[in-house]
C-alpha cells in the first residue's frame, strides 16, 4: 500500500465529497448548522438614536443649565414630540432620541428639582447610539458557509430572521469490528474491552453538525461485517478496527465485496497509517479508522471533520494555530505526528506541552488534551520555545 501524506490523503477524501442538499429550518433550531445562503439585514440597527445610559436627553448647546422637563422616552415608548430649546426629557438605555435632542447627560450627573433638572456641560452625540451603528440596511451579515454558533444566531435574529436554508447534515452510520470489542452493559470476557472508538467518534460527528448512528460492533467475520456494511445507510460509513491487513483485518475485503473504489489506502501518519478512504458501488463513502481509540480520535480530527465540513459546503480546513513549544522535541521520523498535548496560555503567549506517554490506546490521554501538536515528516529537532502548529480540540 503506498503511504500518502496527510494532506494528500485529505484532498483525494475531499475530492469524493459534494455538499449536500439544503433545507429550511428554523433560527432557533439552527445552532451548529451551516449556512446555505446569505443573510442580509432588512433594516439599520438599531433603527433610530438611542440612548446609551439612563438620564436626560437634551440639546448638547443647552448645557450646562438648567432645563425644563417636558415628557419621557422608554425602550418601546419613545417621545413622540419635538424637543425645543431649553428643554429635556426622561430617557431610559436603549430608548429612541427624542427630536430635537442630541446628547445624553447621566442621570448621576443631574440634580432634578420638580420639573426642572440642572445638567452640566455635555457634548453632542454623548453617550447616543447612531441609528445603524451596528448595521445598516442591505449590509450582508452572515456569509454562506459559516456555522451557526449562538453569536451568529443572535445576529441573523437581530436581522428579523425566523427561519434560514442550511445545508442537510451528513448522515453517518458507525461501527467497530473485532472479537475483542464488547459494549457496555455486556461484561467483557477475559480478552476483551469495552467499545469507546464508536462511541467517541458519534459525539464527535454530532458535534461537528452530522447526524451519527451507531450500530453494534461486529466480530471477525467476513459475512458478517458485509452484512454491516451493507446495512449502514447513510451518506458516510465509518468503521472502527479492521482496517489493516492482517488475518483478521477484514474491513477493506468487505468494502471490496460492496464495489468498494479505494481512494486512499494508507496514509504516512503517526498514529493512524491503516487509515483508508473509498466509495461504494451505492455511492456511499466508506472511512477506514485504525481500531485504537486514539488513533482513531486522531484521524477523526484530520480526516473525518474536514470530509463533514465538506457536505455541509463549510470551509474544510483544519482550523490550526501556532505556538512555543514548552519543552525540546527530538528529531520526528518519515511519518507525520501528531501528539496529544496540552495548551497554556504564559505571558500572553500560548504555549503547548505534549503529554510524555502517546501510546495509541491510551484514552484517558486524549480526555485530558485540548489540542494535536504537529511534527511535520522528518522534521530536526526543536527546541522549547519554537512556534509550531497546533490543531485545538473541541473543549466545552
Amino acid at each position: 500500500m503506498k503511504l500518502l501524506p496527510v494532506d494528500e490523503a485529505r484532498v483525494r477524501m475531499l475530492a469524493e465529497v459534494a455538499a449536500l442538499a439544503v433545507e429550511p429550518v428554523a433560527l432557533a433550531d439552527s445552532g451548529g448548522r451551516v449556512l446555505a445562503e446569505d443573510i442580509a439585514a432588512g433594516r439599520d440597527q438599531p433603527p433610530f438614536a438611542a440612548s446609551a445610559m439612563d438620564g436626560w436627553a437634551v440639546r448638547g448647546a443647552d448645557t450646562p443649565g438648567a432645563l425644563k422637563i417636558v415628557g419621557e422616552s422608554a425602550a418601546g415608548h419613545g417621545f413622540e414630540g419635538v424637543m425645543g430649546p431649553g428643554e429635556a426629557v426622561r430617557i431610559f438605555t436603549g430608548a429612541a432620541m427624542p427630536a430635537g435632542a442630541d446628547a445624553i447627560v447621566i442621570q448621576e450627573d443631574a440634580t432634578r428639582d420638580g420639573e426642572v433638572v440642572t445638567v452640566p456641560q455635555v457634548a453632542a452625540r454623548h453617550y447616543v447610539r447612531p441609528a445603524g451603528g451596528d448595521f445598516k440596511a442591505g449590509e450582508t451579515l452572515l456569509r454562506r458557509g459559516v456555522r451557526l454558533d449562538p453569536w451568529r444566531v443572535s445576529l441573523a435574529a437581530a436581522a428579523g430572521r425566523a427561519q434560514v436554508s442550511v445545508a442537510r447534515r451528513a448522515k453517518v452510520t458507525l461501527f467497530s469490528t473485532g472479537e475483542e470489542i464488547v459494549e457496555a452493559p455486556a461484561v467483557p470476557g477475559p480478552f476483551q474491552i469495552y467499545d469507546s472508538g464508536s462511541q467517541a467518534l458519534a459525539a464527535l460527528v454530532a458535534s461537528w453538525g452530522g447526524e451519527p448512528r451507531r450500530l453494534r460492533p461486529v466480530r471477525d467475520d467476513l459475512e458478517a461485517t458485509i452484512e454491516a456494511l451493507r446495512g449502514a445507510e447513510g451518506d458516510l460509513v465509518v468503521t472502527v478496527g479492521g482496517a489493516s491487513v492482517g488475518d483478521h483485518d477484514l474491513v477493506r475485503a468487505a468494502g471490496e465485496a460492496l464495489g468498494l473504489s479505494m481512494k486512499v489506502a494508507s496514509v504516512a501518519v503517526r498514529p493512524g497509517k491503516p487509515t483508508f478512504f473509498g466509495t461504494l458501488a451505492d455511492g456511499r463513502r466508506m472511512l477506514g479508522l485504525p481500531g485504537n481509540p486514539a488513533s482513531a480520535m486522531v484521524c477523526a480530527e484530520l480526516f473525518l471533520r474536514p470530509i463533514l465540513a465538506a457536505f455541509q459546503g463549510a470551509d474544510a480546513a483544519l482550523p490550526l494555530l501556532g505556538a512555543a513549544l514548552a519543552e525540546p522535541m527530538p528529531a520526528n521520523g518519515p511519518r507525520e505526528h501528531w501528539l496529544r498535548a496540552k495548551l497554556t496560555l504564559a505571558d500572553g503567549a500560548v504555549r503547548v506541552q505534549p503529554y510524555r506517554d502517546q501510546d495509541s490506546s491510551l484514552v484517558s490521554v486524549f480526555a485530558v488534551s485540548d489540542a494535536l501538536l504537529k511534527r511535520p515528516p522528518n522534521a530536526p529537532a526543536a527546541a522549547a520555545g519554537e512556534v509550531v502548529e497546533v490543531l485545538p480540540l473541541s473543549r466545552a
